[in-house]
């Protein structure tokens, strides 16, 4: 008789508990209740208003989850040091960046976050870490520039890529520590705007300009061309890990409503965004994201929109 292994090239996963994000497709035992259970995909998920941010600006930069998010930087006019933080209603002003700027990105948690690159009148390296509670200025990137992507789990562990340094689109990557950067191996293809989730040794790049609907996967030493998205686009907005993502709105013609979901293969499109837009930033998860102010038709949004992707467990058996 066939096995789920030979057919799946995995063993089925026994668990205490159910995962809190699984991978489409994955079937695990739950030793607890013991109850098989698995992820059979996504649905169209939909997106819900959620509340405003108190300064509407796009090209900004985000870190943390649906519920407890950290949004800085960006542009309503003229560039902003504005940070704030959401606790799944609504948002609050709490203590500014030490520089302001916009076209920067961030990664981390909202009580451990990391902001860096971006444009303060210039493209700059500058670096900042956040502790709950104010912005302290750390060593920089070696590369300055603008619109590059960043991920990381936290502000000691973070990954910068891509962006434009004021004379050319860049494929460099460079690594945080907690203290310095270092140079690490490109991206197998420059370009400005594009989003990255995921962590120091497991991330994903999509999207940015040229060559839009471009997908990257890095292993933590190499990128590597993976499926495109089905929508090429840049400033667009992101969640999620380098094999369960959500890449929605931005810029390409005209502003975005699209919203696609990576299963660590492929994309696929699922429900739009309310309010299209561009220059946006996301947080969050694949099945629990937030899309954060940016530009749209009308001119700069606050609008705030939930994501949910539904729920795709399926009870499979029972002892």
């Amino acid at each position: 008789m066939t096995t789920y292994k030979e057919v799946k090239g995995t063993n089925i996963q026994a668990l205490a508990s159910d995962p809190s994000n699984p991978n489409n497709g994955q079937i695990w035992f739950n030793t607890t209740t013991y109850i098989v259970k698995g992820n059979i995909g996504y649905g169209t998920g939909s997106w819900a208003t959620g509340g405003n941010v108190n300064t509407a600006r796009d090209r900004l930069a985000a870190a943390g989850t649906a519920t407890a998010a950290l949004a800085f930087g960006g542009n309503d006019g003229s560039v902003e040091d504005k940070t704030e933080k959401y606790n799944g209603t609504s948002w609050t002003e709490v203590n500014n960046l030490n520089t302001a700027r916009m076209t920067l990105t961030g990664a981390g948690t909202q009580t451990a976050a990391l902001g860096f690159g971006g444009n303060d009148g210039s493209v700059t390296e500058d670096t900042e870490t956040w502790n709950g509670t104010n912005w302290t200025e750390v060593n920089n990137l070696n590369t300055a520039r603008q619109q590059l992507a960043g991920c990381g789990a936290s502000n000691t562990a973070a990954l910068g890529f891509g962006g434009y340094d004021g004379s050319n689109n860049t494929v460099n990557t460079e690594t945080w520590n907690g203290t310095n950067w270092t140079e690490v191996n490109n991206l197998g293809s420059a370009r400005y705007g594009l989003r990255g989730v995921g962590t120091t040794t497991a991330a994903l790049a999509f999207g940015g300009e040229p060559g839009g609907a471009k997908t990257e996967l890095w292993n933590g030493t190499n990128w590597t061309e993976v499926n495109d998205l089905n929508a090429a686009r840049y400033s667009l907005g992101n969640a999620g890990t380098s094999t369960a993502a959500l890449a929605f709105g931005g810029l390409a013609a005209p502003k975005g409503a699209l919203t696609e979901t990576w299963n660590g293969t492929n994309w696929t499109e699922v429900g739009d965004l309310a309010t299209s837009r561009g220059k946006l930033i996301g947080a969050g998860i694949n099945t629990a994201a937030l899309a954060i102010s940016g530009d749209a038709p009308g001119g700069i949004t606050a609008a705030t929109e939930e994501w949910n992707a539904g729920d795709t467990t399926s009870t499979l058996g029972s002892e």
